[in-house]
């Protein structure tokens, strides 16, 4: 099962490939914000963002993450899977 899980932005890394790292339960990862990106401005530090297979998909606020979250870990196994995966995983 593929979720999309919450994660804070800390700071865009490579803003021409439209990279950000995104700190998940404490794990800290990039991710391309460019499917935020908007007329009115794109993903900034301090958002809270839903990822996806490496990709920012929807910017939420900071109860909708924290309700997310809590959601998630109540799943268990499906969502310490995908944290795995994602302490795994890398984009450069």
């Amino acid at each position: 099962m593929c979720l999309a899980i919450p994660g804070q932005i800390v700071a865009i890394v490579d803003e021409p490939n439209r990279l950000a790292q995104v700190e998940v339960a404490g794990v800290r990862r990039n991710v391309n914000v460019g499917l935020l990106d908007a007329p009115e401005g794109g993903a900034l530090p301090g958002d809270w963002v839903l990822i996806h297979v490496g990709f920012a998909i929807s910017r939420v606020d900071a109860e909708e993450a924290r309700a997310t979250r809590e959601l998630l870990e109540r799943m268990g196994a499906e969502y310490e899977q995908e944290l795995a995966e994602l302490r795994g995983s890398e984009i450069r």
